[in-house]
């Protein structure tokens, strides 16, 4: 499995405490974790919680030198690979000409014991640390939850799973969960034809929200070892509407202005579940305004997801 990370999930409840929309108070009274990237359908039992994932449609651009393979993931069921995901999540707005406000999530890094089995992947949290002092301190019940990835047979993810502990705090929920959306939304699989080195494909897929968004991920394979691979990313997301409908039947926002991409590298082994290395970097500026009134809207969004040891 190839992951880079995704649109940060900006709350709707931050417009709410800082715009003094009427309709985005009421709207955001019920539900302080809808945004305008969250998923739509997600199913619980228990504490568990099932998020499926949009379906890519893999093309092929060029084919990449000789010799050329059909690339898919092959590890092997029942073992394990140890692995740090760490992710950031910035996110500032502007209200007309007020100051910036910040409403980044804190960085976090996550030791993950991974497990291939016949669906996917079994993920088993460690001992997480965090640059956030107050959620340091809440940190240790979340070890040893769970989460899981459904994947079909070219690696691309179909379904999250997530299953923390009992114990853990919301807040510390909330910060595994939009780190494992940073780095699973938007998986990079392979096509089903034959490619080598210098291969280039592009994923095409839905991101559904508030703001469903059209996004295209341009992969390259750089090298091959083996089952080794590096391969570079370049990710563009385009919002699929002018506007952004709000939870809730709070109403709406103009969108006036929207960039987010980035790019990056992993390395990966076609034998392990989850990849050996990498960085990507996805960031931009959006522009929402009030159609009922004079008020802008301003957000800068950023975040990173690193892979290794």
């Amino acid at each position: 499995m190839t992951v880079l990370s995704f649109q940060v999930r900006s709350s709707a409840c931050l417009l709410a405490a800082t715009l003094s929309f009427s309709a985005l108070t009421s709207g955001c009274a019920d539900n302080a974790e809808q945004s305008a990237t969250a998923p739509e359908t997600v199913e619980t039992t228990n504490s568990d919680v099932t998020v499926p994932i949009s379906p890519v449609t893999v093309t092929v651009d060029n084919p990449g030198d000789e010799p050329r393979e059909v690339l898919a993931p092959h590890p092997v069921p029942g073992l394990t690979q140890q692995v740090l995901l760490r992710t950031t999540n910035q996110i500032t707005q502007t209200i007309n000409q007020q100051a910036d406000q910040d409403f980044s999530a804190p960085a976090l890094s996550i030791p993950l014991t991974a497990a291939a089995t016949d669906s996917g992947i079994d993920l088993t949290i460690g001992k997480m640390t965090t640059t956030d002092t107050t959620l340091a301190a809440d940190v240790g019940p979340a070890e040893g939850s769970h989460a899981g990835l459904l994947t079909n047979d070219s690696g691309a993810i179909t379904a999250l799973r997530l299953s923390p502990a009992p114990e853990a705090a919301d807040a510390v929920r909330a910060a595994i969960e939009q780190a494992f959306y940073q780095a699973v939304y938007s998986a990079v699989s392979f096509p089903v034809e034959p490619i080598g080195v210098g291969a280039m494909w592009t994923l095409h897929r839905q991101v559904p929200g508030g703001v469903p968004l059209d996004q295209v991920v341009n992969a390259t394979l750089l090298e091959r070892d083996g089952d080794r691979l590096v391969i570079a990313i370049v990710v563009h997301q385009t919002p699929k509407s002018a506007e952004w409908d709000l939870p809730n039947n709070a109403g709406m926002l103009n969108i006036d202005g929207y960039v987010m991409q980035g790019s990056g590298t992993l390395t990966i082994d076609l034998g392990l579940p989850l990849p050996v290395a990498g960085t990507i970097v996805i960031g931009g500026d959006q522009t929402y305004t009030d159609p009922h009134s004079e008020t802008t809207l301003k957000q800068s969004t950023g975040n990173i997801v690193q892979w290794g040891g």
